[in-house]
């Protein structure tokens, strides 16, 4: 039964990551103006006036595109974990523990994505703590996902216990 809930949190990564693709993509336009908002630093006082800001509609692109590709990469790497740890079901322990590397490294994607996108540079360089809009609605979020992700990681990556 442990390997099945294994394989459906790592389902459910997936998941949220091709969901949250697909959104981006559906609504590319907020997708973009959401990290302009971010890089232009206009939703704080003062924000738009530092020496980092930019309104480079190229750098929000490859923001943009950053978070896509990193959701959609996650995904792919998740959906490969789940069919290789649903194939070694069954399998002896060491089978099993070597299928689970797809889907940590799916985890791992999401959570690069997560930490360095969001975190490193959205709310360390371009200061968006200092947002009152953007903390709460990207920043928590981010924070929310990444923890949630980190621990079905921990969860799926622990060894498998001896059998009885």
């Amino acid at each position: 039964m442990l390997r099945y809930m294994k394989i459906l949190l790592i389902l459910g990564v997936a998941v949220w990551a091709t969901v949250g693709a697909l959104h981006n993509f559906l609504h590319w336009e907020g997708t973009l103006s959401s990290v302009r908002s971010a890089t232009s630093m206009s939703t704080f006082a003062g924000g738009s006036e530092s020496w980092q800001a930019t309104g480079s509609l190229a750098l929000a692109w490859l923001g943009a595109l950053f978070i896509v590709s990193g959701k959609l990469f996650s995904a792919g790497y998740c959906y490969a974990g789940v069919a290789a740890m649903y194939r070694a079901r069954h399998a002896d322990r060491e089978r099993f523990q070597h299928a689970k590397q797809w889907a940590v490294t799916g985890c791992a994607i999401a959570l690069f994505m997560l930490f360095f996108g969001f975190i490193v540079v959205a709310e360390t360089w371009y200061e968006m703590w200092r947002s009152e809009l953007l903390r709460v609605i990207a920043l928590q979020s981010a924070f929310r996902y990444g923890g949630m992700i980190a621990l079905v990681a921990l969860f799926v990556a622990q060894p498998e216990p001896e059998a009885p």
